[in-house]
């Protein structure tokens, strides 16, 4: 082959200007550039802050094989920018960076019999109505996390999102797969620290029958995928194709992403459907905690802090009590009403009048040697992220 047939690497170099007018510092903030405006079918790419090269991934949101997005995270002290030189490349692969993120799926391995050396490593999965894979699946559905926090989203009708407490900032799911035996527990890792059963666990989106939450159990196929393993940020989509979420209505297919970046303790639930659900009532909210106190700002910031067994009763041995606060922000545009705490749940009843739905969620563990231990600092914290998140950073 000639030298002039071989194809030219084409890039595209430029810079960007994160500005962050609010009156406080912002940490570990996400950037993220929608890459379809560059003309470019970005391969690879390259950050640099003050010409050091910084962590940044790209990603293929709809995974039809064209990169959709790139991201990288950085701190803005505050009414002040930062300059950012991007290039971005039609060649290459990815560049490797020590990872701050960590996301698996499991198929459950019979044949081994500890619960944190599983090894039947999967990306996605999808059943036919009828189709029960939760016991099929190790840790029940994907688990993600960062150095703070991890989080699981079952894969059965309740789809609920559980939670994992640590002691110390690490990565560990990938040593512990959820399950830590006696020596981790000892070394301090982290562990479950939520019951769920079948309440709104943290920000599990639902149905509403008019009274109460309903279960994603009227679905034709349902389905759960790794969009992005890292470095910076994982993506779990949850689908749910022809799901019913009240008796007498039109399905309707929804797609819900949970995305979790480096450094942040909430994950952001963003939520499509395939055609305006105007007229749809869905619900979200949290778990009421046994003996919980509660804070509502009325506008969408909801928490509590309470403390209760992590397990069923029949599986409490080998635990202790655990002490959680969970915290859950929605725009004001979605809700239809804040309703009161009962012994299951603090609901919302929710709706959008287009085909997106958007609000996050997070949480703390008292173990943790870098968090929170009461619950005014719990809702101190909860204030401030609100505050954080209201006042995003913008990019020119």
């Amino acid at each position: 082959m000639s030298l002039a047939a071989i194809p030219a690497l084409s890039q595209k170099s430029f810079d960007i200007t994160v500005v962050n007018d609010h009156q406080k510092d912002k940490e570990n903030v996400p950037i993220v550039l929608k890459l379809e405006k560059y003309g470019i079918d970005v391969k690879s790419a390259l950050v640099t802050d003050g010409g050091k090269e910084i962590p940044c991934q790209i990603d293929d949101i709809n995974q039809d094989g064209t990169a959709d997005e790139l991201c990288f995270t950085t701190n803005v002290d505050a009414e002040s920018s930062k300059k950012f030189n991007i290039t971005l490349y039609d060649k290459g692969t990815p560049k490797k960076y020590e990872p701050q993120v960590y996301v698996e799926m499991l198929l459950s391995n019979k044949k081994v019999k500890e619960s944190n050396k599983q090894n039947l490593y999967i990306s996605q999965l999808t059943v036919d109505n009828g189709t029960n894979p939760y016991w099929t699946l190790h840790h029940h559905g994907a688990a993600f996390e960062n150095d703070m926090v991890a989080y699981r989203i079952y894969f059965d009708h309740r789809q609920t999102v559980d939670i994992y407490g640590k002691y110390k900032k690490q990565l560990e799911l990938k040593d512990t797969q959820f399950y830590p035996d006696k020596a981790q527990k000892a070394a301090q890792y982290g562990d479950d620290v939520l019951w769920v059963g079948s309440t709104l666990g943290l920000g599990t989106l639902r149905g509403w029958d008019g009274k109460q939450p309903t279960m994603l159990q009227d679905v034709d196929k349902r389905s759960q995928r790794i969009i992005s393993r890292g470095p910076v940020r994982t993506i779990v989509e949850v689908k749910d194709k022809g799901w019913t979420p009240q008796p007498g209505m039109e399905p309707i297919d929804m797609t819900a992403l949970y995305t979790l970046y480096a450094g942040r303790r909430e994950c952001h639930v963003d939520v499509r459907f395939n055609k305006p659900a105007k007229g749809y009532l869905l619900s979200t909210g949290f778990i009421n905690v046994k003996n919980s106190t509660e804070y509502s700002d009325k506008k969408g910031l909801r928490g509590c802090w309470g403390t209760d067994w992590p397990v069923s009763a029949k599986d409490s041995v080998g635990h202790k009590r655990e002490t959680v606060g969970l915290g859950i922000c929605i725009p004001e545009k979605y809700i239809v009403s804040e309703e009161p705490a009962n012994k299951d749940n603090y609901a919302y009843v929710v709706k959008t009048d287009t085909d997106e739905l958007h609000y996050m969620i997070t949480f703390c563990s008292d173990n943790e040697t870098f968090g929170y231990h009461s619950d005014k600092q719990w809702y101190d914290f909860l204030k401030e992220w609100k505050d954080d998140v209201s006042h995003p950073v913008t990019i020119k």
